[in-house]
């Protein structure tokens, strides 16, 4: 009886000992699924508080919701917001921009940042965005002369809803002193990058349930006239495909486009390594985590760095953005579509990346014969009103199409070949590798489902298809 008990001991210790690792892959796997679940940083009574708020004027010293932290890694992170002037509208808008702005030694941008992105768009527009600046300087008496000025001189878009000015307390960050120096940078250099961190994370914290989509820009930023018209077209264009983070820029933490979904995971991120390296290289980390490998920027730029001396310490910082053009609005639409072609690709240059405005994307195939086609077959028929098609690089001058028609078709049916239309009508011939038509839909007399190129006779050269254009007549929903 005794060896049966011992016997049966043993075995309890054994369970107990085999049941650890599985313990702990639970655990660890709990605390993942627990990082990127999209949680709501606001709890239902502080949803509550906020709903309340909203009821009274706006007063420099009214405290509003708390968050918390999305993991229960390092504890509950209690972050009060202070609204400074203007109060969120109930509705959620297609857009917010961010701006985190501080003290600088040498000059100041923020009131022309904010008169550009106002100035620059349409009536339509404005109804779809909202501006949150957070003032996230420790010095409350140069936040509270600033205030006065943006009150001054946007009164009417606070009014309206359009401009927030919100604040983190200072009692809110973390430690800033004592930091890594990863990089070698001086101390104040460390101190300055890994602040920003925080005020970006409190920032995307507070804009969560805005509106659909979130624009980072800095506080010395021109903006291109009527950059959310262009915003849209893109993200239209993009429907269907998956992204993490879209830029408009290629400068810093400018015109970097997100899902406002993640805006929470993002922030928590920021917090988490907020002393590990600047956010611009943090933002490269989190876009890759969430599984898009490769920067999507588009081109033209929409956005301009115009400051001349940066907010840390007042050094000189020239840079420019030589994408960035004033006028955006002749950015094509580029209405949802699958792509076809028989030509040989070459490598990963694939039929689809001559029919996005991504920066340096085009398809590239090796030499096309007669009868060859690319096509393009829109999700839903379309009215077009242009079509400008673009062959050959600066570079590969040779590889253009020397022989091909365009034509655009109707009437779609499925093949065993995919999609295809039962009927086309040719608009030009290309000249120098290049076909511009206008008017089209004044020259047909039907909505078109397709859309293709044909080569007319066989090339010896390769052929590059750097950009097709489409612009339509129905606006971009």
């Amino acid at each position: 009886m005794r060896l049966l008990w011992k016997f049966v001991d043993k075995m309890r210790c054994f369970r107990k000992r085999s049941m650890l690792p599985v313990l702990v892959f639970l655990v660890s796997s709990l605390l993942f699924f627990n990082l990127y679940v999209d949680d709501g940083y606001v709890l239902e009574a502080e949803k509550r508080q906020l709903g309340e708020t909203l009821v009274h004027s706006s007063n420099s010293e009214r405290y509003v919701h708390t968050f918390r932290d999305l993991s229960n890694f390092s504890g509950t992170i209690n972050v009060t917001y202070r609204y400074l002037a203007g109060n969120p509208l109930p509705r959620k808008k297609f857009l917010t921009i961010g701006l985190a702005s501080v003290k600088r030694k040498r000059g100041n941008y923020l009131l022309e940042t904010i008169k550009s992105i106002f100035d620059q768009s349409s009536y339509e527009e404005l109804k779809e965005i909202v501006v949150v600046v957070h003032l996230a300087d420790f010095d409350l008496v140069w936040c509270e002369n600033l205030v006065q000025e943006i009150t001054r001189k946007f009164a009417h878009h606070i009014i309206a809803g359009r401009l927030l000015v919100i604040q983190a307390p200072e009692e809110y960050y973390p430690s800033l002193d004592g930091l890594k120096r990863n990089y070698n940078d001086p101390e104040d250099r460390v101190r300055f990058r890994s602040k920003q961190n925080v005020d970006y994370a409190f920032l995307l914290n507070f804009c969560t349930n805005l509106s659909h989509f979130y624009m980072m820009l800095e506080d010395d930023v021109r903006c291109s006239r009527n950059f959310l018209t262009a915003l849209k077209k893109v993200i239209t264009s993009r429907e269907g495909s998956y992204w993490v983070m879209l830029e408009f820029s290629k400068l810093g933490y400018i015109g970097k486009l997100y899902h406002s979904r993640d805006l929470p995971r993002l922030a928590h991120f920021l917090l988490m390594f907020y002393q590990e390296m600047p956010c611009d290289w943090l933002l490269i980390h989190f876009r890759g985590l969430l599984a898009q490998k490769d920067v999507i920027r588009f081109k033209p730029s929409l956005f301009q760095h115009m400051g001349y001396y940066s907010s840390y310490k007042g050094v000189e910082n020239k840079l420019k953005d030589d994408d960035f053009e004033e006028d955006s609005i002749d950015i094509p639409d580029n209405p949802p579509a699958s792509i076809y072609t028989n030509i040989n690709v070459f490598e990963n240059y694939d039929a689809s990346k001559a029919y996005s405005s991504i920066v340096d994307e085009y398809f590239w195939g090796k030499p096309p014969c007669t009868g060859d086609f690319y096509i393009i077959i829109f999700n839903r028929s379309a009215k077009i009103s242009r079509i400008k098609i673009m062959t050959g690089t600066e570079d590969r001058q040779s590889d253009i199409l020397h022989h091909g028609a365009l034509e655009v078709g109707q009437r779609s049916v499925e093949t065993k070949q995919g999609r295809q239309c039962t009927s086309y009508i040719t608009l030009g011939e290309f000249k120098g590798g290049n076909i511009e038509v206008t008017d089209v839909d004044h020259k047909i007399g039907f909505d078109i489902e397709c859309v293709r190129i044909v080569v007319t006779a066989s090339q010896q050269e390769w052929l590059i298809i750097r950009a097709i254009s489409l612009w339509t007549t129905q606006p971009v929903s």
